[in-house]
């Protein structure tokens, strides 16, 4: 193995570091043909299940773009047939449950997490990939309760959460069951991948920017503290990060986590002045990188010279990269953030 490139840990904990790290949320996948050649045969959980394949298109970003981190592929959904919960990625709509949790029943049926005998593909695969393949940090994730309870309550996809607000608002006590259940699985799952390797973790909150600050304090603060909380223990950065969450930035501020993820809404510059002063992760719109280099050097600068301005600051997307998106454009730009940050 090459010498490790900790660039990106360095700045999680918000020291000086001699560039700027960069990594792309949905690096691997997505855009990348060789990626598309292999989903041609294989559906998402089914590369998953193959520790040798799920490697390669993790590392296959690493290689290609430069960037200073790995993200493992797989879903947020990856451990919820583990606790009972049958779920289908289906092309074009996303995850699929066909049996949604509608009472306190459905959530008492829930069992629990074993990683290494119900997700045995996932560790190997980090072991694997942190042993004999990688040269940055690998990130590994879970999906944080909110998210995962959005998905389960919905049976899917949803544009304004309104079933999975009603069952919260109806039935409190289900819903902090339902919330205990999904904390104890992301604890242990999350444990799990960084046991195995994994020098970094980040909790997806995808949907929780639907939520006001009120109802996050109260349904869903507590939660998150208790997960952070035991994830710190391991020792390695931790990262909270969701999309159309602004109003919540201070809040999550306020959690154990080392880095704050950012989507385009809000500037690095603005969180800051809301009293951010934990490292930033973020925040190009990931639309932006289907417009001319021009506009992308331009908003990149902007970003980066915010993010410079003190010490801890990981650049990336504001979201995931569109498949639309051309390889030697994150190519390009993972190497302009580098010669443009470098100190």
């Amino acid at each position: 193995m090459k010498a490790m490139n900790d660039t990106l840990l360095r700045a999680a904990r918000g020291e000086d570091t001699e560039h700027t790290p960069v990594w792309f949320m949905r690096q691997a996948g997505r855009s990348q043909p060789e990626y598309r050649a292999i989903k041609e045969k294989y559906s998402l959980f089914e590369i998953t299940h193959q520790p040798e394949l799920c490697a390669y298109v993790t590392r296959l970003p690493v290689e290609q773009y430069d960037v200073d981190a790995a993200i493992l592929y797989k879903d947020i959904m990856s451990p919820l047939p583990s606790i009972g919960v049958d779920v289908e990625i289906k092309s074009g709509i996303g995850p699929v449950i066909d049996q949604p949790i509608r009472s306190l029943s459905d959530v008492e049926k829930l069992g629990e997490i074993h990683p290494e005998e119900d997700v045995p593909y996932v560790l190997d695969t980090i072991r694997l990939l942190t042993t004999e393949q990688l040269s940055v940090p690998l990130i590994g994730f879970a999906g944080a309760p909110f998210t995962m309870a959005s998905y389960m309550i919905e049976g899917g996809p949803s544009k304004n959460y309104n079933k999975t607000k009603a069952f919260m608002y109806e039935q409190p006590q289900s819903w902090f069951a339902l919330m205990d259940k999904l904390s104890d699985m992301t604890i242990t799952y999350g444990k799990s991948q960084i046991k195995a390797g994994a020098s970094a973790f980040q909790i997806f909150d995808s949907w929780v920017g639907a939520l006001n600050v009120q109802d996050y304090r109260y349904f869903i603060k507590p939660y998150m503290e208790r997960i952070f909380n035991e994830l710190k223990e391991t020792g390695v950065p931790l990262i909270l990060f969701g999309v159309g969450a602004s109003h919540l930035a201070r809040e999550w501020h306020d959690l154990p986590v080392d880095v704050v993820g950012l989507d385009w809404r809000l500037s690095i510059k603005e969180a800051r002045g809301m009293g951010l002063t934990k490292t930033l992760m973020g925040n190009l719109d990931p639309a932006i990188l289907l417009g001319p280099w021009e506009v992308i050097e331009e908003r990149t600068k902007a970003i980066l010279d915010q993010g410079m301005e003190l010490p801890g600051h990981i650049f990336n997307l504001g979201h995931g990269v569109f498949p639309q998106v051309n390889p030697d454009t994150l190519k390009r730009l993972a190497a302009f953030v580098h010669d443009y940050s470098s100190r």
